[in-house]
Order: structure tokens, then C-alpha cells, then sequence
């Protein structure tokens, strides 16, 4: 029997230390996890072709800057990653922030960090055309201003995700990589894979005000912990994966979106990846979840880049009324 063709994407926040501790360090940051990137080498020997998300203190580092141009040349996609708070341009006071929503940020400000990081890649590696937003904090006016700045393919959608005061509401965001029109331009989004366990869990719970009354915002923003399940490794089991992913599949899906941060790799760069050896089962994890899909299925590895050409012909364009996950028709083109 012929396999079925699937895609998975494989990407990595590259970014500075200290980002789970709640405190968000606008200067002297420190990014010495990407000596761990090194670890990606044997994934990329079995077929995987990463998307590595980098940060502006990241592609301020001389030494990063070469773990990254010698993954580059074994083919990992290099693209941007805005940490708004502490890439340029900055306010005076430099004080940590505890904080760091970026709804506060005039369009302005973020159009010119955003240029700002775009630029520190480019003068390094050329042009760079994929972008991630930190923390998965995009709302539906930032779209524009990524293509305005030459964006093409964005993966910062997390969706069954969001709805609460300051994060962006991804709720309803659809499963699959769509179009996102803007006035400046289209943008190919691929959104994080997330299964929810029940099919019916987004018309049950956008029903919610009627169905559940007080209880409706709060069944929302918390799904992700009770009733879907995303492609993060650093956090789920690989038997855990393996059966979200295979319910996925069932359900007609045919690109995967996997992610981790580079703090990840590095033994006590984040709380719950302690020591050496957690870091060994992480990378381990992905190896046999990769093996299983090869095993299954004719796999594919892709960058985004690549995924766009290859599934961009066929997506669909997507708008909504509501939600931060795309852009109202009224102010399309």
C-alpha cells in the first residue's frame, strides 16, 4: 500500500536566556544556549530541514552568528523572531519588564523593531522572508505590517489559543496553513499544529456565552491545558504526540508544525529541562517521533519557506470578523 504524503515543519525560537522565569531583560542578555545548537546536526542527518527563529540579541552575537551560517549550509532556514522588548528601537529606561504585551505597541514602534530585526538578519544572510512573533502575541493589525516589511510566510498563530485580557485571541484559528490577504500584500501563515480532542470543541466552546455563561472566557483560554494538545515536544510524551498526531492525520491534516525554543537544548537553560539528561531525552523524543512519521507515512521535512511552495498554491484565503489569527474582509483589497 502507497503511503500517504505528509509535511512537517520543523522550527526553533533561537533566542537569549532567561525567558521562563517571567522577567523580560531589555540589555545585557545572554545567548550562550546556541552552543547547543550543535544538537540539531543529527536531526538534520535524518531528513529534517529547521526553521530556526532568531532573535535580535541572537543576531547580535558574533559567535551565533557562526553556529548559525554553519547550519545554514546544511540547509536550515534562517528567519526573524521579535522580542519587542529588547530589540531596537529602545526606550530610555531600560529596567526589566514583567510584562511585555504587545498590544501597547503603537504600529509605529513595531514596524520599526520589526524592520530593526529584519535588518540584523539581513546584513548576515541575506534576505530573510519567515518571521515568529515572541510569545505568540500577534494580533490581526500586526498582519499588514509584516508584509509591509516583507514578510511572506509567518508562523506565529497558536491556534485554540488566546482569549484572555492581553494575549491575542487564536481561538478559531484553522488547523491547516492559510492565506492571510492584507493591504500590503498576502501572507502564508502556518499555524502551530494543535489538535483539540474533541472535533466539535470550537463550535461547542465559541457557543460558550450561551452554553456556560461566566464560565465561557475561561473554558476558552484554557483549552490547551484540558482539551487540546499542541506539537511541543519539550512538553508532552512521545506516546502522547504520536496519538494527538495520528488523530490529526485521521482528520485530513497533511502538514505538521513542530517547534521548541534553542534554551531548550541547553541543560538548565529552561525550568523544565534541568540537566544533560533531559536534554538528551528532548532530542530523542524528536528523533523517534520523526522515525514513527517516516515509518507511517512518506514523510517530507520542509523549511516554511518551502512549505509555502509546495502547499501555498492550494490554501485557502482565510478572514474572520473576530479573532487575531487574520484580518477583517471589510479591510481587505
Amino acid at each position: 500500500m502507497q503511503k500517504r504524503p505528509i509535511y512537517l515543519t520543523v522550527s526553533l525560537d533561537v533566542e537569549e536566556e532567561g525567558l521562563f522565569r517571567g522577567v523580560y531583560e531589555r540589555k545585557n542578555c545572554t545567548v550562550e544556549n546556541t552552543r547547543h545548537l550543535e544538537r540539531l546536526s543529527p536531526l538534520i542527518d535524518q531528513g529534517v530541514r529547521p526553521t530556526l527563529f532568531c532573535a535580535y540579541t541572537v543576531l547580535s552575537d558574533s559567535a551565533s552568528l557562526a553556529r548559525l551560517e554553519t547550519l545554514k549550509a546544511k540547509g536550515a532556514e534562517i528567519a526573524v523572531h521579535l522580542h519587542h522588548w529588547n530589540t531596537p528601537p529602545l526606550p530610555d529606561d531600560l529596567s526589566p519588564l514583567h510584562s511585555v504585551p504587545s498590544k501597547e505597541l503603537t504600529d509605529d514602534i513595531f514596524l520599526a523593531k520589526l524592520k530593526s530585526v529584519i535588518a540584523k538578519a539581513k546584513a548576515s544572510f541575506g534576505p530573510v522572508t519567515s518571521f515568529r512573533m515572541g510569545r505568540w502575541d500577534i494580533h490581526r493589525r500586526h498582519f499588514p505590517l509584516l508584509a509591509q516589511a516583507g514578510i511572506i510566510t509567518d508562523a506565529s498563530v497558536r491556534p485554540l489559543h488566546g482569549c484572555t485580557k492581553h494575549n491575542p485571541d487564536h481561538f478559531s484559528a484553522p488547523a491547516h496553513p492559510y492565506w492571510i490577504p492584507t493591504s500590503q500584500g498576502a501572507l502564508f501563515e502556518v499555524p502551530l499544529t494543535v489538535t483539540p480532542i474533541v472535533r466539535s470543541i470550537v463550535p461547542l466552546l465559541n457557543g460558550a456565552p450561551r452554553l456556560f455563561g461566566a464560565c465561557s472566557a475561561w473554558l476558552k483560554s484554557t483549552t490547551n491545558y484540558w482539551g487540546a494538545l499542541a506539537l511541543l515536544p519539550a512538553y508532552h510524551p512521545l506516546w502522547l504526540m504520536q496519538t494527538i498526531t495520528s488523530l490529526y492525520l485521521l482528520r485530513g491534516g497533511r502538514t505538521l508544525s513542530l517547534t521548541w525554543h534553542s534554551s531548550e537544548m541547553c541543560p538548565g537553560g529552561a525550568p523544565h529541562i534541568k540537566n544533560e539528561r533531559q536534554v538528551a531525552a528532548l532530542l530523542r523524543k524528536v528523533t523517534a517521533f520523526i522515525d514513527w512519521l517516516s515509518k507511517k507515512y512518506a514523510l517530507r521535512c520542509v523549511t516554511m519557506n518551502e512549505l509555502r511552495n509546495i502547499v501555498g498554491p492550494t490554501a485557502k484565503r482565510r478572514t474572520a470578523q473576530s479573532g487575531d489569527w487574520t484580518v477583517d474582509a471589510t479591510q481587505t483589497p
